[in-house]
């Protein structure tokens, strides 16, 4: 049997509970690993919530993404191997001893980034780089990150500054330094933030990317003259209302493997805050969803 923690039925932290369940075989298309490592997302939690739909079957296992050693290949599948360092998007929760990745949406984990490292990539670190490739910002044009603080805006602002795009982002004040670290302007968020980004980028925003949604991307979308250039993860119907759209999500083996190797090649850092073992699942989740954590959480499978 292997441990996991999941959810027997959809609702709120009231319904998890640690699994035991059998390692999970791989099916067509499917790679079984050894879990290392798991990242810890607000997609977890709305899951588990019910939000994106009841139709799954439960109990569940919690988590989008892992990383860890291959330790059976399913049928079709091409280019990975049994001993394999992996890491990609989970088909059977990652907050586990062992899972399934989807290994379209999986790649090898290159030797010098640490499991823990490529367990933050594929659902923040790709959203990011779908999102900042949608944009496709050019040099000199400022971005503007709504929710600038977490996983995934930490890294669009990184990837931002890497194409010579200037990045101002919505967090808290005690989030000055944090934005600063990672080349960024900080502008609190709340009521009168369009004054305050007006403020921080005197010559106009060319794009933005929302992680936030509601009243601040309202407000905030005032300051974008083309609303073509905003997307949105967190609230796409506001979005297309004010003319952008949804994060065009197009993950694949190609964009983890340039992520892995920006990240070996010290060009982005996931910025991993803190660390959990598997038993502090619980702990490491509430974090994410109480909506202050910093960076991105990981679990780390011993």
């Amino acid at each position: 049997m292997s441990k996991a923690f999941g959810y027997r039925a959809f609702g709120g932290p009231e319904h998890q509970e640690f699994l035991d369940r059998p390692v999970p075989v791989p099916g067509p298309d499917r790679l079984q690993i050894a879990v290392r490592a798991a990242g810890v997302n607000p997609i977890d939690w709305k899951i588990r919530n019910g939000w994106l739909g009841t139709d799954r079957p439960l109990p569940a296992v919690l988590g989008a993404e892992a990383a860890g050693v291959v330790e059976a290949v399913g049928p079709g599948v091409e280019g990975f191997a049994v001993g394999d360092e992996v890491f990609g998007v989970t088909v059977a929760g990652g907050y586990a001893e062992h899972t399934l990745l989807d290994a379209a949406v999986s790649a090898r984990k290159p030797a010098e980034v640490p499991f823990a490292t490529a367990a933050a990539l594929p659902v923040a670190g790709a959203t990011a780089w779908d999102a900042v490739e949608q944009l496709a910002l050019e040099p000199g044009r400022t971005l503007l990150v709504l929710g600038i603080a977490g996983g995934v805006g930490s890294a669009a602002a990184q990837l931002a500054r890497a194409r010579g795009v200037k990045v101002v982002g919505t967090a808290a004040d005690r989030n000055r330094d944090w934005v600063a670290s990672f080349g960024a302007t900080q502008v609190r968020y709340g009521e009168g933030v369009a004054d305050r980004i007006r403020t921080a980028a005197p010559d106009g925003v060319d794009g933005l990317l929302d992680l936030i949604g509601g009243e601040d991307l309202r407000e905030a979308a005032a300051v974008l003259a083309d609303r073509t250039r905003l997307v949105s993860t967190a609230d796409p119907d506001t979005a297309a209302a004010l003319g952008g759209s949804a994060v065009r999500r197009n993950p694949g083996r190609e964009a983890l493997a340039a992520l892995a190797a920006l990240v070996a090649a010290g060009g982005l850092d996931p910025r991993i805050t803190a660390t959990y073992p598997l038993d502090r699942a619980p702990e490491a989740l509430a974090e994410v969803e109480s909506g202050h954590a910093r960076g991105k959480l990981v679990l780390v499978v011993e």
